[in-house]
């Protein structure tokens, strides 16, 4: 069960790396491409939403893999839950059902990290 752990912490925090980077290094006209509701929202907030998902990343690995303030991983974990559970609420009012999916599946992932390094398999 720890390699399972290990395993979903990595993908989520490779996940949430690359959007996290995206959002808050590529401009907002061109992240509208991939992104609907970029455009839709104030600049600052989708660089905050990239700035939280970067953290939330180096949140999810650094704390464990160097055993510094190792309650921060799956804290890290509940902040995703938290905040995919928001991101499927906007999606679901902006009609986005296509996006809701993935939202769903992040958020039952971290949730089975934040389960894991909360409970029996802390790190």
């Amino acid at each position: 069960m720890n390699v399972l752990l290990w395993v979903l912490q990595g993908l989520l925090a490779a996940v949430f790396a690359m959007a996290g980077v995206m959002k808050t290094t590529q401009p907002i006209d061109k992240l509208a491409g991939t992104l609907p509701y970029a455009k839709d929202l104030a600049p600052g907030t989708v660089r905050l939403i990239g700035a939280v998902e970067l953290a939330a990343a180096f949140s999810l690995v650094l704390p464990a893999v160097t055993g510094v303030a190792v309650v921060l991983t799956p804290l890290a974990a509940v902040g995703l839950v938290v905040v995919m559970a928001l991101a499927g609420a906007f999606h679901l009012r902006r009609r986005e059902y296509s996006a809701i999916g993935m939202n769903g599946v992040l958020l039952a992932l971290s949730a089975v990290v934040a389960w894991g390094r909360f409970g029996p398999y802390g790190s």
